[in-house]
């Protein structure tokens, strides 16, 4: 890997289109250095973990309503949507949208954190899509994956988005672009206007995951990789982007991010060398957000130790300047708790997801959010009762670059009513690759069927996870089977744009019966 320092250059200035950083990445993207078997398996892994993830929320409301708009372009070749019959195809980038919303409804697929911090699986639906409509390989779609996964955690090594209150999808749709631009074998030439214009459509603030949290958090990540397919098309039509898009005296890093004075370190692969950045990735074995997932654990460990919940003061967590600050109460955000909160905003809450974890002693994607299950009188009196602090070690191992000290927890002391104090404190989650139980591909096996139980008949889930094992043989027409058809789906109430009713509003789904 080599550093590259990215910095604002005045017009006048002349910066070399291979000394751009936008360049750089798209000459990653086009390296076509082989896939490792490790970085092959892990790819499987987390098509396998996108599936499970979009089955759970196949007929959640904001599934339902991307679904819909997809359904209304149809296109052939085109690729599949989740849900409906790999027969049924829409236009690739409608596609990435639908199944985007999907994979991230639920916020409960991979992630990586560091300067900034993703949510790398995002970076599948649109490459898929495309590979899909575009007739590639299984090869072709590793290619991509893995080149997408690899600029995604550069950029997120080197380029912090949210002390600016920048959406991390900032970096989602440069990735996207690149994973397609791999994927299709492009130049550089194309992939690196593809990534420019991504990053200028994709730059959002971060109003979309604070306060009352909306559906278009799981919104933005796809319309991120739907305009990472549009940014493509349109550089393969000969159009240009706004150039130097992060370096540019007006551009990205001057006028929303660090300014003139500032420099980013990106590191990146030297030419030839392997794209194994997924490998530094993490799954969620629990549906909340990632700084959650350690403690959950650790929740699951303390409950028992401290019996009687009835009998804590106050439960204090020492953690992260991120995690106090996003997701505790040093994000002074009232939503965080109030029982009448949205799932959106209690996934963002680690006061009441430790209060229920300690509870119920583990954590389930729609039982630990269901309302009944926020107000409850226990539970709400608990939740209030906890609090978090940033302690300056554990902000230093989350920004470590070393994996070995690189940690996500915290360190908890429990104060009960009578002056004793519990204190315990854990590192990284479980499933982590350094946890108590790093996941392989079984337990990526076992949280799709958890989560496709009684929604994906067990005949379809086999054929599903049949194809993933065959990934990289997989021929053209084969990779419509890296989808699934759940015999149930919920049907929009209401309408849109693109299904706008004349006399009577026919169901969007009626052509794909």
């Amino acid at each position: 890997m080599k550093l590259h320092t990215v910095r604002t250059y005045k017009s006048a200035e002349m910066l070399k289109r291979e000394d751009q950083l936008a360049w750089k990445l798209a000459a990653v993207a086009s390296d076509p250095v082989a896939v490792e078997d490790d970085v092959v398996e892990m790819i499987g892994n987390r098509i396998i973990d996108n599936a499970a993830v979009a089955a759970a929320s196949v007929n959640r409301h904001p599934v339902v309503s991307a679904r819909a708009q997809a359904v209304t372009h149809p296109y052939t070749r085109g690729a599949t949507v989740v849900g409906l019959p790999s027969t049924s195809r829409v236009s690739p980038e409608w596609a990435a949208w639908a199944n985007g919303v999907a994979v991230r409804e639920l916020d409960y697929h991979d992630t990586f954190l560091a300067a900034e911090y993703s949510h790398p699986g995002d970076n599948i639906p649109p490459v898929l899509a495309v590979a899909q409509h575009c007739g590639l390989s299984g090869a072709d779609l590793i290619r991509g994956i893995a080149a997408g996964y690899e600029i995604q955690v550069d950029l997120v090594k080197g380029i912090c988005l949210h002390e600016h209150k920048i959406d991390h999808i900032a970096h989602l749709g440069p990735s996207a672009a690149a994973g397609i631009g791999a994927a299709l074998n492009l130049p550089t030439e194309t992939v690196y206007q593809a990534i420019q214009q991504a990053l200028h459509v994709t730059t959002t603030t971060r109003q979309s995951r604070k306060g009352e949290i909306s559906s278009w958090k799981a919104y933005a990540p796809a319309f991120a990789g739907k305009m990472a397919v549009e940014a493509v098309d349109r550089a393969l039509r000969g159009e240009g982007a706004p150039s130097p898009a992060y370096e540019g005296e007006d551009g990205f890093i001057a006028w929303l991010l660090g300014g003139s004075k500032v420099e980013y370190l990106v590191p990146l692969p030297e030419p030839g060398e392997p794209k194994r950045a997924i490998l530094d990735t993490y799954t969620k074995e629990h549906s909340a957000e990632y700084q959650s997932q350690a403690l959950i654990d650790l929740a699951r460990r303390l409950g028992p130790r401290i019996g009687d919940l009835s009998r804590v003061k106050d439960i204090l967590i020492r953690t992260s300047h991120h995690t106090h600050y996003v997701i505790g109460t040093g994000a002074n955000d009232p939503q965080k708790m109030d029982p009448n909160a949205s799932r959106e905003t209690l996934d963002h809450s680690i006061m009441y997801i430790f209060a229920v974890a300690l509870e119920d002693g583990g954590w389930h994607h729609e039982r630990s959010y269901a309302p009944e299950r926020a107000k409850r009188p226990e539970t709400v009196a608990l939740w209030h009762n906890i609090r978090t602090e940033e302690d300056p070690a554990w902000t230093t191992r989350y920004h470590a670059t070393d994996p070995k000290v690189k940690a996500f927890g915290g360190h908890v002391v429990v104060t009960l009513k009578d002056g004793s104090v519990i204190e315990d404190e854990i590192a990284v989650a479980d499933a982590h690759p350094l946890g108590a139980h790093p996941w392989k591909r079984p337990d990526y096996i076992r949280k799709f069927q958890l989560l496709a139980d009684g929604v994906v008949s067990a005949s379809e889930q086999t054929r599903f996870l049949a194809a993933v094992e065959n990934l990289p043989q997989l021929k053209p027409d084969d990779l419509f089977q890296l989808s699934f058809r759940v015999e149930r789906l919920e049907r929009p109430a209401t309408h849109g744009l693109f299904d706008w009713p004349t006399k009577e509003w026919p169901s969007p789904h009626a052509s794909f019966a």
